[in-house]
């Protein structure tokens, strides 16, 4: 992997100026032994070197973007982990959840967080032990003190193409939580959840400035869509929105289907990097590359949230009311669509 300098600057301005960015892209190419062992919160031998080696790499991302003032960074979904779902093998990928509270990868990002006076977003493949060791795509926020501030669970899980994740987790159960941090409020809406207009909405509601979008997507399903859902959604919702991508192609030794009647296959497709920030007036920065890891580090001004908010006028003229009467009705057993006929 190569160190990739920063594309921009971004410094976050509420009520005193400070700096937030996000990382993505970072480049994982998998095999049979990239695997990361990890029950228990604990990792053996061979598998701990492997964990040691990407937390190293990431460090030095981090130290980059430290040195570029940024106070508020994000990773990409499942960081800690190729994107196995596809396989529909449980192990030993679900050896990569962790506890999102004490696990080890939380309490290297608590040191990086507290070293360098800087909120990280971090999303793994989340163990929940108090709950039956129940699993969840989860993204741990934790503070620029060192502390766990809390975690946001994926809300929308895809069935759809090699996107098997109904299999290894759960529907997220924490809603829409916005934490507010030093340096704004932030929210978590991660993958899937961005193609429903109704997730970004309630982290709207909820306060949310930024509302990060960790993802691991692949160019034949849904790069003709990465360049709208966020910048819609940062439009839509009078906010800033940051889509966070991987990149490159992960190869597994034992082939799987789509289900579709197609041959089987060895990858889940190519992940196509093109991380982006999008501004509540459309406006976006360029997007990272295609084709190797990177730090994307954009200028935003908080303020601008509610000055386009106040132009624009979509949340008080959302009329949210008549929704709300309307989707209640919609989701009982009863339901009749109003349609009119002749």
């Amino acid at each position: 992997m190569q160190h990739t300098a920063p594309a921009s600057i971004l410094s976050v301005h509420n009520s005193a100026s400070s700096r937030a960015g996000i990382l993505g892209e970072v480049l994982e190419s998998t095999c049979a032994c990239r695997m990361h062992k990890y029950q228990f919160n604990r990792l053996s031998q061979i598998s701990y070197n492997q964990v040691a080696a990407l937390h190293k790499r990431i460090e030095e991302i981090v130290e980059v973007a430290a040195m570029c003032g940024v106070n508020v960074i994000c990773f990409q979904e499942a960081w800690t982990m190729p994107f196995a779902f596809c396989t529909r093998e449980k192990l030993p990928w679900t050896e990569f959840a962790e506890s999102a509270e004490d696990g080890l990868t939380t309490r290297f990002c608590q040191k990086l967080a507290k070293k360098h006076n800087m909120v990280v977003v971090s999303p793994i493949l989340e163990r929940d032990d108090v709950h039956g060791g129940t699993l969840w795509n989860t993204a741990v926020v934790i503070s620029n003190s060192g502390s766990v501030l809390g975690k946001s669970r994926k809300n929308h899980i895809p069935r759809i193409g090699d996107f098997n994740e109904s299999t290894y987790y759960m529907e997220g159960n924490t809603g829409h939580p916005v934490f507010q941090t030093q340096f704004g409020r932030i929210a978590v809406n991660i993958c899937f959840g961005r193609h429903h207009p109704l997730n970004w909405l309630m982290y709207s509601l909820n306060g949310a400035e930024i509302i990060f979008n960790p993802s691991a997507t692949t160019g034949e399903l849904s790069e003709s869509l990465w360049p709208i859902e966020a910048r819609n959604a940062a439009i839509a919702n009078h906010c800033f929105t940051c889509a966070i991508n991987r990149v490159g192609t992960e190869y597994y030794v034992n082939a799987f289907t789509s289900g579709d009647g197609g041959k089987a296959h060895h990858d889940l497709g190519y992940f196509y990097g093109s991380s982006y920030v999008a501004a509540p007036d459309g406006s976006r920065t360029p997007g990272l590359s295609r084709t190797q890891d990177g730090l994307l580090v954009a200028e935003v001004d908080l303020n601008f949230c509610r000055q386009v908010g106040d132009k624009w006028s979509f949340k008080m003229t959302g009329r949210y009311e008549m929704y709300a009467e309307e989707l209640m009705k919609a989701v009982q057993l009863n339901f009749a669509p109003n349609i009119i006929k002749e």
